[in-house]
């Protein structure tokens, strides 16, 4: 099973929802980004959220469909994105890709950003994407990426206080049981060299952000 769950962030930033890569994904409605599906005409599995940022009208669009509504309270302890994900983990799906949850509000983001930690102990592939990027969560291990002409560039944050046993091979800048400290920048803007590069690394949790501009 493959699901992807769509957040309320600024259209301009998605990527074709109806791409043929997406063909074989089961989506989900996080508050506002229930009308984007439905805008895409595309029908999702479930919807979450208070609904608070839903026109009057938007909102009778949605009972119209008959969805199926989780609705919660405005106040409450998690974000309309983080029900959606909890949700959609619990149906372990082998990849949940997350779609309108960067731009905007930069709270939000990086609280989507944080959200990748749930995978971490699944056996589920989690990623943001949006037009330009899609961002993921290593941990500690060995992983043989194939080479993405849509994204030029590939960069690393330490997402712990520092990841030990860094090496990089096959991209532009290799490394070779580098310690990358939280804070640092040095693994910004790397560059695909041949069309499998590897990244190894034995502590810490890595992000990995693969770019297009």
């Amino acid at each position: 099973m493959k699901l992807a769950i769509v957040a309320g962030g600024p259209e301009s930033l998605l990527p074709d929802l109806r791409s043929p890569e997406y063909c074989d994904y089961q989506w989900i409605g996080a508050d506002h980004g229930t009308i984007v599906l439905m805008n895409n005409q595309i029908r999702p599995i479930r919807a979450f959220g208070d609904f608070d940022s839903l026109s009057d009208n938007e909102k009778e669009d949605v009972a119209k469909l008959g969805l199926r509504l989780y609705k919660y309270p405005a106040e409450k302890d998690k974000t309309d994105l983080e029900l959606a994900l909890d949700w959609a983990l619990s149906q372990n799906p082998e990849r949940c890709l997350l779609f309108g949850v960067t731009g905007g509000r930069q709270d939000h983001a990086l609280a989507s950003v944080q959200l990748l930690m749930k995978a971490v102990d699944l056996k589920t592939e989690l990623a943001i994407v949006d037009q330009k990027n899609c961002i993921t969560l290593l941990t500690p291990g060995a992983y043989h990426i194939q080479k993405n002409p849509d994204y030029r560039y590939l960069s690393f944050l330490a997402f712990t206080e520092k990841v030990a046993g860094l090496t990089l091979s096959g991209v532009k800048y290799p490394l070779q049981e580098a310690v990358l400290p939280m804070g640092s920048s040095l693994c910004i803007s790397n560059e695909a060299e041949e069309d499998i590069l590897a990244v190894t690394f034995s502590q810490g949790y890595l992000l990995m952000m693969r770019c297009s501009d």
